[in-house]
């Protein structure tokens, strides 16, 4: 294991993407604000996703426009395409992410394209992007199984990667879409990609279905991996997969770092409330939601 472990918290977008009732910009805003001050180095803010198919996320400017930027911290954005690419770039983005899947189907589903389709689709993005200084982080979903095509090849997931890598991704998320990993198939999946991706290139994206995240992390951790992404009180999902539960929640996963002898300059304590405060804030929205319906 490395010594220190970077966090990327994925609670304001990947998470609260999922949510039914439309949370206030304001809340959003005062949520990245509270997680910038627990120490993360990194955040994903929100996405520049069309918002006909990701309605929770139309504030998507308002809410980059408003943050606080923390020094030292990045705020990625998620960009599906070159115009989400300058609707971001328009409002300050430094640091932006691309996302496709290991499984035809679920790419389909979730972007109507094929893989091959939407790896053409981002390679002018990755060039723009290089062009203006602006980071690319990359996103392969569905790597340890698909809830429309089951069973998803290694190959398969050892190729999208390397393909996102050798585009100009600095970084590559390895993401467990659905929640149905084990240890033994995340290590086994990580050492694949690790065979054509350099480790330090690579983080790992696990939701916890069937509560196994932490143990997949720890399988994967043993392997050399140094990048976990994570949402704050584990809220989020995928709108694209039915029954995927939450993203692991961050502050399991900083304890057990923390109990590890990991560092991650994160303050614990400052991220429990912070996650205490969010859920109250989930639950007055969608009981109030409850409260007009009746």
């Amino acid at each position: 294991m490395s010594d220190g472990v970077r966090i990327v918290e994925v609670g304001a977008r990947d998470g609260l993407q999922n949510e039914k009732t439309i949370v206030p910009t304001l809340v959003k805003i005062e949520l990245i604000d509270r997680l910038s001050a627990t120490g993360l180095q990194s955040i994903e803010a929100t996405s520049f996703v069309s918002p006909k198919w990701v309605p929770q996320l139309a504030d998507a400017a308002d809410v980059y426009t408003a943050i606080q930027k923390f020094p030292g911290v990045r705020y990625p954005v998620l960009v599906p395409n070159l115009q989400g690419y300058a609707r971001a770039r328009a409002v300050g983005v430094s640091e932006i992410a691309v996302f496709t899947a290991a499984s035809e189907a679920f790419n389909q589903k979730n972007i109507n394209a094929t893989i091959a389709k939407s790896l053409e689709r981002f390679a002018p993005v990755v060039e723009r992007a290089q062009t203006d200084g602006v980071a690319v982080r990359g996103y392969v979903s569905t790597v340890l199984g698909c809830p429309y095509q089951g069973e998803v090849p290694l190959a398969d997931v050892v190729r999208v990667a390397k393909s996102l890598h050798a585009m100009g991704c600095y970084e590559i998320s390895l993401g467990d879409t659905i929640g149905i990993g084990t240890p033994a198939k995340a290590r086994a999946m990580l050492k694949a990609v690790a065979g054509e991706v350099p480790m330090s290139a690579l983080a790992i994206h696990f939701h916890d279905t069937r509560g196994q995240a932490l143990a997949n992390i720890l399988a994967c951790l043993e392997l050399g991996v140094g990048v976990i992404d994570s949402a704050v009180s584990g809220v989020g999902g995928c709108p694209y997969a039915r029954g995927a539960s939450g993203n692991v929640a961050s502050e399991d996963v900083v304890y057990m770092l923390h109990g590890l002898g990991l560092a991650t300059g994160v303050d614990l304590d400052a991220l429990i409330e912070t996650g205490r405060w969010l859920s109250a804030q989930l639950a007055r929205e969608n009981g109030s939601k409850v409260g007009k319906a009746a």
